[in-house]
């Protein structure tokens, strides 16, 4: 677990670095206090995933779909992860974590491709990273994937 939040914090940051300016959030007095609370309860909607960064939850699984903005670097600290940012329907963009030591590299794969995921999904003020999108070998997480171009990257 320890290493998963590792490499989640390497990839928060590496999305801060290659990422233009955050949107401005909603006014802080219109609204209650943002949760900081876990959930495991899937989330099988677009408004789900907004939820979940509006209520700043994490490991919350996810299903969804966006455009690809951006393609960053590959993550090679530990397991390798290829890595690029979707923008959802919603204007929300998130990064995806794609595991490639343990699936197969999204390929061919440029900006304006649209992806479809399935994966965990842990906060962050630039719009959260999506990981988890391929098997579990230790059988511990629910099995995520990559939609792209009528393949499936599991």
């Amino acid at each position: 677990m320890k290493k998963l939040l590792l490499l989640a914090a390497i990839a928060a940051v590496f999305y801060y670095l290659n990422r233009g300016p955050a949107p401005p959030l909603p006014d802080a007095g219109l609204q209650s206090p943002p949760a900081v609370a876990t959930d495991t309860a899937p989330a099988r909607d677009p408004d789900a995933l907004a939820a979940a960064y509006a209520e700043q939850r994490s490991d919350v699984q996810v299903t969804g779909a966006g455009l690809v903005t951006r393609i960053l670097g590959d993550d090679s600290l530990g397991d390798r992860h290829q890595r690029f940012i979707l923008e959802l329907p919603s204007g929300q963009t998130v990064l995806i974590a794609h595991n490639v030591d343990l699936a197969p590299r999204v390929e061919p794969l440029a900006a304006g491709d649209s992806v479809e995921f399935h994966g965990v999904y842990e906060w962050n003020d630039k719009g959260g990273v999506v990981h988890w999108t391929h098997h579990d070998p230790q059988g511990q997480h629910e099995p995520g994937w990559l939609k792209h171009r009528g393949r499936t990257y599991e």
